[in-house]
């Protein structure tokens, strides 16, 4: 079966205190709450997952909050920057509004001959904004609180730092179809094709850093998107054989996920497109309650009485349960 990967799907995070996590996600970063659901492998943990309007795969960032968790550590075999694009243009908007939300952030720089501002989440999460002509319009999120000729539009690419570099950059050109496009230094870029915004992976080799510890303020995981379920089943045979320790088929209602470790130790998912986040919620209603798996809610008076309400930043609103 011809077989390809289309890009980021989502990137998943820890997080700690998740109002605070919600507040900078929705009222500074300017995202929707697509999906406000539980981590179905910890149920008493929610699952929050920020995107554009409707949850377009490639927009999709998401976090499960401990808030009693130690804080982690960058450093080799992990994701160290997770980069939205922005419109060409955009970045001296950021870096106001970043000043007047008390964000700290450093100077803008250029990458690839694109500006990138660079800063952190509340705990500590490395963010970039990188301004780019390659994005796509509908994937942004225009009824929040930046206007939509600033606002975010979905992922620009992700950065894995790394002590070696030529296993893993066989597994991304070799075996998931990426092609090397750029270098600068020790920073190779693989894209898919075509290369746009949201399909772009930055690898650094840096033998000199010490190893990251997943925790509060890190990367858990990233997921590479695959258009459906025959394309997915595809790469879990294609991946067992070639000996990566790879999972069955996870159905995480929203799309369905198989994992498995790159050669530097990050955490890979490829999750399926469909079924999207419009499933169990109309799409002008989505974030507004608490969403369970059908196997979990027969628990819903239990885990409402462990998780923490939440309050909607843009709206005032409590988020319903």
């Amino acid at each position: 079966m011809d077989k390809q990967l289309l890009g980021i799907h989502h990137v998943t995070a820890i997080a700690g205190e998740p109002q605070e996590n919600l507040d900078f996600y929705t009222g500074v970063l300017g995202l929707l709450l697509v999906k406000l659901t539980i981590n179905f492998d910890d149920p008493g943990t929610y699952h929050l997952y920020y995107g554009d309007g409707i949850g377009h795969p490639g927009t999709i960032m998401t976090f499960f909050p401990w808030p009693k968790a130690p804080r982690g550590r960058k450093g080799t075999g992990q994701v160290t920057a997770t980069s939205f694009a922005v419109p060409k243009g955009a970045i001296p908007f950021w870096v106001e509004r970043l000043q007047e939300h008390q964000v700290p952030h450093g100077e803008p720089s250029e990458r690839f001959g694109e500006p990138v501002l660079s800063f952190s989440d509340p705990d500590g999460l490395a963010i970039e904004l990188i301004a780019t002509a390659k994005l796509r319009a509908e994937r942004a999120y225009t009824d929040g609180p930046v206007p939509s000729q600033y606002a975010i539009h979905g992922f620009h690419s992700a950065t894995l730092t790394e002590a070696g570099y030529q296993r893993t950059a066989a597994l991304l050109t070799e075996t998931m179809g990426l092609r090397l496009v750029q270098q600068e230094g020790n920073r190779f870029r693989y894209a898919t094709q075509p290369g746009d915004a949201g399909t772009i992976a930055d690898v650094i080799c840096a033998p000199e850093e010490r190893p990251g510890r997943v925790a509060v303020g890190t990367v858990h995981h990233i997921a590479w998107r695959t258009a459906e379920d025959q394309q997915q089943d595809a790469w879990q045979k294609e991946l067992a054989r070639l000996g990566h320790d790879v999972t069955p088929v996870i159905d995480r209602k929203y799309f369905h996920s198989i994992y498995y470790r790159e050669p530097g130790g990050i955490l890979f998912e490829i999750a399926t497109d469909p079924p999207g986040f419009a499933v169990d919620e109309a799409p002008e209603e989505l974030g507004s309650k608490l969403q369970l798996p059908p196997w979990l809610e027969s628990a819903r008076t239990e885990l409402l009485a462990v998780l923490p309400p939440l309050r909607l930043p843009t709206t005032g609103y409590a988020v319903q349960k």
